[in-house]
């Protein structure tokens, strides 16, 4: 059984996840500290900080296929302390494509940081697959 400091995490992370996926910008820069890192393949090897970079995708217009299922695959919360927590997991996405059902996965490390209380994303390591 889930610690409850496990079971807040992977809650938070579905959400942010959820956000993203839905193009929900205010529940997205609300579940992220301003100065967001990242490490992902759109920044082409460089590190990103702050929410800009992030706020560009969410800005795109829309044009999905159909509906889309965002998940964690064997989702492990290792926590630093009491202040901040790894979020280590394979994100999987369902989508509904013209020819068909397709499935989609990434690893994603995600580090949260808790400010008197609240917990906020401070950084995103994400890989595509090999």
């Amino acid at each position: 059984m889930p610690s409850d400091l496990t079971a807040q995490l992977l809650e938070l992370n579905q959400k942010l996840l959820n956000a993203i996926f839905a193009g929900d910008w205010k529940t997205y820069s609300t579940l992220c500290d301003e100065r967001v890192t990242c490490f992902e393949p759109e920044a082409l090897g460089h590190l990103i900080e702050g929410l800009p970079f992030h706020k560009y995708y969410f800005d795109l217009p829309g044009g999905g296929s159909g509906p889309v299922q965002v998940s964690m695959a064997t989702p492990v919360v290792k926590p630093l302390g009491t202040e901040a927590a790894l979020v280590l997991y394979t994100r999987l996405v369902q989508v509904l494509t013209p020819t068909g059902p397709m499935t989609k996965r990434v690893e994603e490390t995600r580090v949260w940081q808790n400010f008197g209380g609240t917990w906020k994303l401070i950084h995103v390591h994400r890989s595509a697959p090999a």
